[in-house]
This record gives structure tokens, C-alpha cells and sequence, in this order.
């Protein structure tokens, strides 16, 4: 009898990492993988914390372990941890554990667990390569993001080749040097150092976060493939000219992921999330309730912070409209204090208003109600709005968000991009736009195309149905 394929699936220990994986996962599992989905000790924790007790247990083919971050006990169980310190503990303590992980399920004496035959494992958790290279099978590093802001990883050395980066002083923010055109990393046009990851945003040669791009970028290329979250029509000028460079691994595009998830019947698998705050699902009945395209949506994902003075702009902003708005607002989303609103600004808006804590935010996007959203442009909320038709206010704050705007402004037509010292005239102009203009019509219809480009792309014969089943394929083997 032919043993299963048994893959070991290991996300970076943050929400937007773990939920693209858990995707993935469903997918490979149903597609005949033995899944093994490993998470940090806290995130397991949290994810029992926010969807029961009972909610991993799992199946016999598709089970749940842990490995310890490496990090001290937080003050809070139930907020993201501090994405530095993973990064860096990660990389310094989780190699042995894993490893460990990994001989004990082949160790296993229970006949029905497979051997381990392959591990997919995020691309910010490259230490995994050490393992698979010395079982002899192959790892795949799965991007979380886009491939524009991998390719804009990759040329990191060469940004500190010219001189650009670390960047000589604060003056640097300030002087023109943010506009400096970057125009020498292929297939990526019209792109400005601002536009680029924030992790060179660094006056420290020594930046933490800095160098470990650097050499998480390096160590990748000692994959067996890469696989991204995304799809060929949505960045084919950049795939193009990097897929003709055969130095790097087998590139896999098999995105929007949630649109290939989707057509899984679910059997086993419906108890198995990945959101590590307790959804609020009575905001279905409060959109049911509202006319199409009324709704502005507003959630800033699972890291983002902003101050006090930025909630009250914000707040205002949105009540100015007197459009309907759903906003999620995380228990942690002020920086150091409670996420407070104006009592006047709550009773001025009570009748056209909705907030949570957090919501299931696929099915949000794609409710015939929600007019545009107001993002953070991480790359799951971008690719989700994306591939539902909704166009975007992009607020960027970190990493590849600032990226993943630059795309969704300039490039793909589908957003605008909001000032971060925002101030509520500009909130309320924008969104007014959005709902009433010209411009928001254009940036709708736009959105409409791409979104029947992600379906075309995830549909038997589409390019990344396609390259799932070549994933398939090499696991096989």
C-alpha cells in the first residue's frame, strides 16, 4: 500500500502568516496530504482562547503540534506579540525543537502517520531548510506577500551597494531622499524608496530587522520552490522578468488562496480556523440590513497601531460622511492604552454604525453592501479585496504594506492613499470619493476585473489551479 505524502506546515507565529497557511494546508490535505500543522506553544493557545477548546483537535490525517517561540510569557495571552523578538528568537531557538518535532513523527510507532516527505514552511522561518536537508526531502518556502515585495527584498544588498541604505541620518526623512526613483529592480516600474519595505527606513547598519531580511532572503534561494500567495495576471511584469533568471527556485503562484479553499467541501475540516481573536459574526445580520454598496469597511489587521489623536481624525472622518461603517477595532489597537472613541462621535453615529473586535473578513469583503474599505494594505487584506471587487483607501504603516499601496494606488488602479497624519477633512473627502466620485467608480470597475481575473486564475485551467496541481505532483514523487 502507498503511504500518503506527510507535510509539515510551519507559519511564522503571526496572524497573518498563520491564516494563508492554514489555507494552504486545507488545500494539500484534500488534495491526498497527510498535513502536519505546527504552530508556536502561545499561538496554539490563543487559537484554543478564541475558537474552543475542542476547535484543534483536528483529524487523523491532518493534526496540530507545537514548538516554543523562544520568547518569555506575555503580559497579555491574548495580543500579538512583538514581531522583532519573534523574528529574532525564532531564528536563534526554534531549530532544535523543530528538528526534535519532526524525528519523534517520524519516531512514531503508530502505523497510520506517514514519514515526513516534504516541509512547507513560511519564508521568515528558513531555519526549517536545516531539516529538511538533512532528511533528504524537499522544503518549500511559502511568501506571504507579493512577489513585487520579494523582489524588493532581494535587492536589499543592492540598496546598501549604492549607498542608499542604512541612510545616513534622520535628515533623510525629511530631504527628498523617500522620493529617490528606484528604477533598476526588473519588471518593478515607477517606484520610489518610499514605497519600498519600511525595514529600510534604518539609520543602523546593525538593524535587526534589517539583517534579517537580508539573510532570510539569502537562505531561500537554497529552497526546493517558492509558492505565493497570488496570482500571474495580478504581477506578471515582475514574475516574467524574474522567472527567466534559472539561479532561483521553481516559483509557484497559487493565489487568492481563499478562492481555491473555498471550492473544498469542507467534511472535517469546517471546525479548523485560524483567527486568533474571537470573530463577531452579528455583524452579518447589521449588513444584511443595509443597501448595496453603502458600506464603508474599515479594519487595520492584526498589527497595526495607532495614537489617540489618529482615532479621534479617523473617527470623525468616517461620522462627517454620514455614509454606514463597519469598523473593526482590536482591544490593542491604540498604541499603549484602550482603543477609547468620543462619546459624541459613538451617539452621533449609533444609528449608522457598527464596531468589533474582529469579524470573518472574507465574507465581509464579499457582502453585496460593502462599498470600499480603508485598509492597512496588508497582502491578505489586499489580495481578498482584490479578488471580491472592493476598492481600497490604502493607510499603510509597516513592512510590505507600504509596497502592496504603492501596487494598489499607482499600478492597479483599485486605491487611493490616505496621509498617515491623518485628519478627518481628508478621511471624509476620501471616502466620500470612494462612495459618490468619478474616481471611485473608476477604482470599482477596476476592482471588478481583477476580481474575475483571480477567479479565471483559481478555475480548472487557470494559472494558479495549475501550478496547485504541480505542487501536487512534486509531492508525489
Amino acid at each position: 500500500m502507498i503511504k500518503k505524502p506527510h507535510v509539515v506546515c510551519i507559519p511564522f507565529p503571526a496572524q497573518g502568516h498563520i491564516s494563508p497557511m492554514m489555507k494552504l494546508s486545507k488545500i494539500l490535505h484534500h488534495r491526498g496530504s497527510h498535513v502536519t500543522f505546527v504552530n508556536t506553544e502561545f499561538n496554539h493557545q490563543r487559537l484554543l482562547n478564541s475558537r474552543g477548546p475542542d476547535s484543534l483537535i483536528g483529524l487523523p490525517d491532518f493534526h496540530f503540534e507545537t514548538i516554543p517561540d523562544g520568547l518569555p510569557p506575555p503580559t497579555n495571552p491574548n495580543a500579538t506579540q512583538d514581531i522583532v523578538s519573534l523574528c529574532i528568537s525564532t531564528q536563534t531557538t526554534c531549530l532544535e525543537p523543530f528538528r526534535n518535532l519532526v524525528h519523534r513523527l517520524n519516531n512514531n510507532s503508530v502505523s497510520n502517520v506517514p514519514l515526513v516527505t516534504c516541509i512547507v514552511s513560511d519564508a521568515g522561518m528558513s531555519f526549517t531548510l536545516q531539516v529538511a536537508k538533512e532528511l533528504e526531502i524537499p522544503d518549500l518556502l511559502f511568501h506571504t506577500i507579493s512577489f513585487s515585495s520579494l523582489a524588493c527584498f532581494m535587492h536589499y544588498p543592492h540598496l546598501i551597494e549604492r549607498g542608499l541604505v542604512p541612510l545616513k541620518d534622520e535628515s533623510c526623512f525629511t530631504n527628498g531622499c523617500m522620493d529617490t526613483q528606484i528604477d533598476w529592480i526588473p519588471g518593478i516600474k515607477n517606484i520610489l524608496f518610499r514605497d519600498l519595505p519600511s525595514s529600510v527606513r534604518t539609520t543602523d547598519p546593525n538593524d535587526a530587522i534589517l539583517n534579517y531580511v537580508l539573510r532570510e532572503v539569502k537562505r531561500s534561494y537554497e529552497a526546493t520552490a517558492w509558492i505565493f500567495n497570488t496570482f500571474d495576471e495580478l504581477e506578471i511584469e515582475v514574475l516574467d522578468a524574474f522567472k527567466s533568471q534559472l539561479s532561483l527556485p521553481q516559483i509557484y503562484t497559487i493565489g487568492p488562496l481563499h478562492n481555491l479553499d473555498n471550492q473544498i467541501p469542507q467534511h472535517g475540516l469546517q471546525s479548523i480556523g485560524s483567527n486568533m481573536w474571537k470573530e463577531d459574526t452579528k455583524c452579518i445580520k447589521w449588513l444584511d440590513s443595509k443597501e448595496p454598496n453603502s458600506v464603508m469597511y474599515v479594519n487595520f489587521g492584526s498589527i497595526a497601531v495607532i495614537t489617540t489623536q489618529q482615532l479621534v481624525e479617523l473617527s470623525w472622518g468616517l461620522a462627517n460622511t454620514k455614509h454606514p461603517f463597519f469598523w473593526i477595532i482590536r482591544p490593542d489597537l491604540v498604541v499603549g492604552e484602550s482603543a477609547i472613541l468620543p462619546p459624541e462621535f459613538v451617539i452621533e453615529t449609533k444609528e449608522r454604525s457598527l464596531l468589533a473586535s474582529w469579524c470573518p473578513q472574507e465574507y465581509v469583503l464579499n457582502h453585496p453592501s460593502i462599498a470600499g474599505f480603508l485598509t492597512h494594505c496588508g497582502w491578505n487584506s489586499t489580495l481578498e479585496s482584490l479578488s471580491s471587487g472592493v476598492p481600497m483607501i490604502c493607510w499603510p504603516f509597516s513592512g510590505d504594506q507600504l509596497t502592496n499601496c504603492s501596487y494598489s494606488c499607482n499600478h492597479w488602479g483599485v486605491g487611493m492613499e490616505i496621509d498617515n497624519d491623518v485628519k478627518r477633512d481628508e478621511v471624509e473627502k476620501m471616502v466620500r470619493e470612494l462612495m459618490e466620485g468619478e474616481t471611485g467608480k473608476k477604482m470599482k470597475s477596476r476592482a471588478m476585473e481583477l476580481k474575475k481575473k483571480a477567479e479565471e486564475a483559481t478555475s480548472p485551467g487557470g494559472s494558479s489551479y495549475a501550478n496547485v496541481d504541480e505542487i501536487i505532483n512534486l509531492l508525489a514523487v
